[in-house]
């Protein structure tokens, strides 16, 4: 199988910042219900998720579109200076220019995917000024409209941005929930970055080609042999 197009997913994927999201919700978590996010909810409940679907479950219930916002823009608002406070971290993960570089040279299509707002998407944009690689107009993230992961539609969308089918894209995510949406819309290769979980955690779930841990070896990426990080 030739792959034809690239899709990303930005938070723990391009940009490192889960910990950077994790203090943040385990404060909102406090605020709302007294206790902090424990680790395994992070994996199931936020990791990939709009911020309705997080309120949702810290709350117990649908929330109302006013509170998501509320919440939700709060919460945006004290991680982004979080980042803009701690610039050795603020930049994209180890070696991945060099492939955004490749990806754009040889004319390669390419995207992003992400559960991201749209504040966020823009300060990402300016910040790390994404449009030396990717069309903005292609760019997919939580509008309102779109289901969060694991729901497979970002990637169905991702896809028909690149005026290609999901057979014919490789999706690179760090989230469970990423995973199982890119498996559930038909991409041809799940690609799974350990930015901060186990290898061993990814080696479990079927629908993952390649395992890795930063995008030095950035062309393996674009071959059809399976290949896990050591």
């Amino acid at each position: 199988m030739q792959y034809k197009g690239v899709i990303f997913d930005f938070n723990g994927t391009l940009f490192w910042d889960s910990e950077k999201h994790l203090e943040a919700w385990r404060e909102f978590s406090k605020r709302l219900r007294d206790h902090a996010f424990t680790d395994e909810e992070m994996r199931d409940f936020m990791f990939g998720r709009t911020n309705e679907d997080i309120i949702a479950y810290l709350i117990g219930k649908k929330p109302s579109a006013e509170l998501v916002e509320k919440f939700g823009k709060e919460k945006e608002s004290v991680y982004r200076q979080m980042c803009l406070n701690d610039p050795e971290h603020f930049h994209l993960a180890p070696h991945a220019e060099e492939f955004l570089d490749y990806l754009k040279e040889n004319n390669i299509p390419r995207t992003i995917a992400t559960m991201s707002e749209i504040d966020n998407v823009e300060f990402y944009i300016k910040e790390f000024k994404l449009a030396r690689w990717f069309d903005i107009d292609k760019i997919v993230y939580a509008n309102g409209k779109i289901p969060g992961k694991p729901a497979p539609d970002i990637y169905k969308i991702a896809a028909q941005k690149l005026n290609l089918q999901p057979s014919e894209c490789i999706v690179i995510e760090d989230a469970v929930s990423g995973i199982e949406a890119a498996r559930a819309a038909g991409i041809g290769k799940i690609v799974a970055i350990a930015s901060m979980e186990p290898i061993e955690l990814y080696e479990k779930i079927p629908a993952v080609s390649q395992i890795i841990k930063d995008f030095k070896d950035y062309k393996s990426i674009l071959n059809t042999e399976p290949i896990t990080a050591k």
